[in-house]
């Protein structure tokens, strides 16, 4: 059930408390404002000097795979290809980007890596897979700028292909009907209306429903008031709902808080903590208790070219090939639909009976991609207009991979010797989605250069963060 829900009346449950005096307010606000500084303070420079502490460890391993790399008879073959292209792949900060690079570029073709100005100190750009690195403006703030320099790098550089991966790069703003380069090169992204329709989770869920596909029941929710009349009736409804936006936000996303909360004033408390409004609409969403799962699809005219499953989680950094049919049919009718060549991302959730879900799709490329580390069929799947029989999915013998980064911060949750060994299993037999012999500086540029610095711009900011993606290359804020 998918529709838009309107309330009835618009007199809140409850609301937040109001600036109206009360006695010691001022002390309070300046206290906590002063525990907001030092928590800033404390943060960046406890976490500068953990990065301090793992760099000698890090720069001698990377230099000692410079000089084997020196020094073994023969490195792995660089493939001369028969038409050499020229790849353009926006979000240079991101280790999916970085795989892309590689993966083209083993092919015998030209990776050019892009990024916003801010994130100018992307340490990928130091792979010797990537030819060239450029930076151009935030179109969320410089659009026409954004424009005119993307059009020139793909002048200068007689781009063949565009691959959007960061959501800057995704998105048609306002005003825009087409992609900058539809001119210029053959762009791996859907039209407007389907970028939107995707990236819409109320719209996508529509989508989904009108295929005959399984979706949760979904509501569009543009005002708190809609949510405090809802009729929360277990007697009928079995399952809590959810409320996520539909714009995306790196930091709210990761709040799964069911609804309704144990008390009426908990859940006017909670919704009346959310910016939603009809320019920032959400969606309540019926919660399905399940396993997650995420997929990857590069899609040519309704098929895909290249697929990868795995199992999921809100806050995903560990990425191993499964196989679910059920899951792949869902994705391939639904993608059956999807007109155009682009890239789509599902996140779906199996419940206890089977049925699959779909919570929700990202018209770009996942990192999950980073299980084709070893596939030498990658560039082929986006470059080939001739859509295989079956899409191209990670070598059998491929490892999981990961970020040893975040698996070293994730020792502090280790409290058994069952989780310790796991830990060692998942390094053990995992492949570090960064790291590799024969191109290691992006492994040291990226959690000692790049990382670093957007940490002392937080310093210098007095500004505290909520974690690190080493994956996306970014302080989630």
């Amino acid at each position: 059930m998918t529709e838009t829900y309107k309330s009835t009346s618009t007199k809140p449950l409850s609301s937040r408390p109001t600036d109206a005096t009360h006695p010691g307010k001022a002390v309070a606000a300046e206290s906590l404002n002063l525990q907001t500084v030092l928590w800033a303070v404390v943060q960046n420079l406890g976490t500068l000097a953990l990065l301090a502490i793992a760099l000698p460890f890090n720069l001698t391993l990377v230099l000692g795979s410079l000089l084997w790399s020196r020094l073994r008879p023969s490195a792995p073959a660089v493939i001369a290809a028969k038409q050499p292209k020229t790849i353009l792949i926006a979000g240079g900060r991101m280790t999916k980007a970085l795989q892309l690079a590689r993966s083209f570029h083993a092919e015998g073709h030209r990776a050019i890596l892009i990024d916003t100005e801010k994130f100018w100190h992307s340490g990928n750009q130091y792979s010797n897979t990537v030819a060239a690195f450029y930076t151009v403006p935030d179109p969320a703030k410089d659009l026409p700028g954004y424009v005119d320099t993307l059009r020139a790098i793909a002048r200068r550089e007689k781009v063949d292909l565009f691959i959007p991966v960061a959501i800057f790069s995704v998105l048609y703003y306002d005003g825009m009907t087409e992609h900058p380069l539809a001119d210029y090169c053959e762009v791996c992204h859907f039209d407007a209306a389907t970028v939107r329709m995707l990236d819409d989770k109320f719209a996508f869920a529509e989508q989904a429903r009108s295929l005959s596909l399984t979706v949760p029941k979904s509501y569009r929710i543009t005002s708190p008031e809609q949510v405090f009349n809802f009729n929360f009736d277990f007697s009928n409804e079995k399952r809590q709902y959810i409320l996520k936006s539909i714009p995306y936000d790196s930091k709210l996303r990761l709040d799964l808080t069911k609804l309704p909360c144990e008390t009426p004033e908990a859940t006017a408390a909670f919704v009346n903590s959310l910016p939603i409004s009809e320019a920032k609409p959400w969606i309540l969403q019926e919660f399905i208790p399940g396993q997650e799962y995420c997929t990857h699809s590069t899609v040519r005219d309704g098929r895909s070219t290249l697929y990868c499953c795995c199992e999921s989680s809100a806050f995903q950094v560990n990425y191993g090939q499964v196989d679910k049919p059920e899951i792949a049919a869902w994705v391939e009718r639904f993608l059956s639909a999807v007109p155009g060549y682009g890239q789509a991302s599902f996140d779906l959730i199996q419940a206890e009976d089977g049925t699959v879900y779909a919570i929700e799709c990202n018209p770009r490329t996942h990192s999950a991609i980073t299980m084709f580390y070893n596939h030498p069929g990658v560039a082929d799947a986006y470059l080939n207009p001739s859509a295989p029989a079956e899409p191209l999915q990670p070598l059998a013998h491929s490892r999981p991979t990961y970020w040893l980064y975040h698996e070293l911060w994730r020792l502090n949750e280790v409290r058994s010797l069952q989780h310790l060994r796991r830990w060692f299993t998942t390094i053990w037999q995992g492949q570090e989605a960064v790291f590799m012999v024969n191109d290691p500086l992006p492994f040291l540029m990226v959690h000692h250069w790049q990382i670093p610095l957007l940490l002392l711009d937080s310093l210098r900011k007095l500004r505290s963060w909520i974690r690190i993606d080493f994956n996306i290359g970014e302080l989630i804020e």
